[in-house]
């Protein structure tokens, strides 16, 4: 199974030892009989020099992309049966010969390092795609605020461009991945397309949603736990015991033995949805949670509103967009609907892992398929039944206490899974591209780094709980992680990044290019004139729509940006939303 990205690794990626500085290069480290050019070897420069150009970095992935090519497959690595019951990862990619006496680092075994952590099979990465702990349980929350047509309508739609995204960012990763330059994030990627800046915005936003998806599922096991124990443990002490729990698991340092869990979190999800369905289809809706209903966005929370004598509304459900009074409570809908598609954020770290990353875009469209088909029949299911009584995650929702404790108990598992995979990966984010890069903290494999791990794994968790605790408004906070950051990273950044991988491929001319005999770049021209040639070349009608794509996920980001903070103030304001207190949102 994969690891997901160089960040998971623990053994200590050797290329990583060698980026000291993206401003200085260690001299030292040159081979004694390195040839006359005007360059420095790629193993020298590290993996984020200011000196390496696009050129360098495509001319090494279409070597390392032939290489790939010339890898013997198994029978049994193109089958479908593969992708649903994947073979353990095998060793990576090795040369076929390999030999240097030097003291120092080569060429050679700078690349081997990168082949001996490509060892994950496309069904290693179908499993870690698929691993989503909250995606299905908010889609039924997502139909009751938009409604059927609409609900459907927009849920293929962000499937459709889901997967064009995952296509998106395949194409550019193979064009920017090699062994002597490997892409281990999606950081890399903005990097080299464009500059240090858009670095840190990638890894700044990627910590900030692995962060919330941690806090996330502080609350939704908090609120599962506060449900099991028929409200008789405090909320805010069920929320301190799951970031206990984090302090635990948060301490594993590698993930190489997490593949299997993955495939199991898929499994335990599947098992989930399937009791709720037929609890839902069998019990009534969870009355007594209404507040934290979709229903209590639409109409002012009239449909949810029991009459003088105690009794509740029937469950009613709409064709087209409910009466919400504003745009506010679809929009947060169709965030919801959004969060199910988060898994773009780490496709390049899963790439990065495979033995031939070509593999990968057979992985995302089968993984893409079983989310939209799975999630779509699971969410409608619900939505039938419970209508305006859905609750964000929909497990929660469900009124019989037995089928409630066994999907509580199934949906707990499966996440504490997820909060070892965001939470391991979230940390790494933090500790790699901000205490080693700017405050040359020692590296995790060193005992140091191993003290520090375990120093900032309270620290991570603490704050998910003071999250947890102090916005215990569930769909609200999953609407802003899916506005500021999971769209971005699905919808916005991929079609950028394309626009500039094939402005700058198509730009070549003839003669222009990377020349490895004198390690020197080739250019005829510069500038705006070089830009405007290679976004008008053969693909300017792609470029052109995505440019489009982008500027309109900017804009439904703003849209669901402005509603989940109404819904945030609107919640603290009718005193729905309670902070750091004992009550539980669903009890009453």
């Amino acid at each position: 199974m994969a690891q997901p990205g160089g960040l998971a690794l623990d053994g200590g990626d050797p290329r990583l030892q060698h980026e000291k500085s993206d401003e200085k290069v260690d001299t030292d480290t040159r081979e004694a009989n390195s040839p006359a050019r005007g360059d420095i070897h790629p193993h020298a420069r590290g993996l984020h020099s200011p000196d390496v150009t696009f050129e360098e970095y495509y001319y090494y992935a279409q070597l390392t992309r032939a290489e790939e090519d010339s890898q013997p497959v198994t029978g049994y690595e193109t089958t479908l049966f593969s992708l649903v019951f994947p073979s353990k990862s095998e060793g990576g990619v090795v040369r076929e010969k390999s030999s240097s006496g030097n003291a120092v680092i080569s060429d050679e075994e700078w690349a081997d390092a990168s082949r001996a952590l490509r060892t994950a099979t496309r069904g290693a990465a179908f499993y870690l795609i698929t691993t989503d702990i909250l995606g299905p349980f908010g889609l039924p929350y997502a139909f009751a605020t938009m409604g059927w047509g609409p609900g459907i309508a927009l849920y293929t739609v962000f499937a459709a461009l889901a997967g064009y995204s995952g296509y998106l960012l395949w194409d550019v990763f193979l064009g920017l991945d090699s062994y002597q330059f490997p892409v281990l994030s999606f950081g890399d990627l903005g990097y080299r397309l464009y500059g240090r800046w858009m670095r840190y915005l990638f890894n700044f936003l990627q910590g900030v949603q692995l962060l919330l998806n941690v806090g996330l599922i502080v609350i939704s096991n908090g609120e599962a736990l506060s449900q099991a124990t028929k409200f008789r443990l405090c909320f805010i002490v069920c929320c301190l015991i799951w970031a206990l729990v984090g302090f635990f698991v948060g301490q594993i340092r590698t993930l190489q033995k997490f593949g299997w869990l993955a495939n199991l979190a898929v499994w335990l999800n599947l098992i989930c949805m399937f009791i709720t369905m037929g609890a839902a289809a069998h019990s009534p809706p969870n009355f007594a949670g209404a507040n934290s209903s979709a229903g209590a966005t639409i109409a002012g929370g009239a449909i949810v509103t029991p009459n003088a004598q105690g009794v509740f509304p029937p469950v009613q459900t709409s064709g087209g967009i409910p009466d919400t009074g504003s745009f506010v409570a679809s929009v947060s809908g169709a965030m919801q609907a959004i969060f199910a598609y988060g898994g773009s954020m780490i496709f390049p770290e899963f790439m990065a892992e495979m033995k031939r990353p070509k593999d990968f875009l057979t992985a995302m469209w089968a993984a893409q398929a079983f989310i939209y088909f799975w999630y779509m029949l699971y969410g409608l299911f619900i939505y039938g039944f419970q209508g305006q009584y859905v609750i964000n995650p929909s497990y929660l929702g469900i009124g019989q206490y037995n089928f409630q404790t066994a999907g509580n108990v199934f949906a707990m598992v499966s996440a504490v899974i997820a909060a070892a995979l965001y939470g391991n990966i979230g940390i790494k984010v933090i500790y790699n591209n901000v205490l080693v890069e700017i405050f040359r903290a020692p590296a995790l494999t060193t005992r140091a780094g191993k003290w520090a791990w375990a120093g900032l794994i309270p620290l991570y968790w603490g704050i998910a709980f003071v999250l947890a605790a102090g916005i215990p408004n569930f769909s609200g906070l999953t609407s802003v992680v899916a506005a500021f950051c999971i769209l971005h990273f699905t919808y916005t950044f991929p079609p950028m990044l394309s626009v500039m991988f094939w402005m700058k491929r198509h730009a070549l001319q003839e003669g222009e290019g990377y020349d490895p005999a004198s390690g020197q770049t080739i250019r005829h021209d510069s500038g705006l004139r070089r830009m405007a040639r290679g976004f008008m070349a053969r693909r300017w009608w792609v470029n052109v729509a995505n440019v489009i794509y982008t500027l309109g996920a900017l804009a439904l980001g703003g849209l669901g940006a402005y509603s989940s903070i109404i819904i945030l103030m609107n919640a603290f304001n009718s005193n729905r939303t309670t902070s750091f207190v004992c009550k539980s949102p669903l009890d009453g």
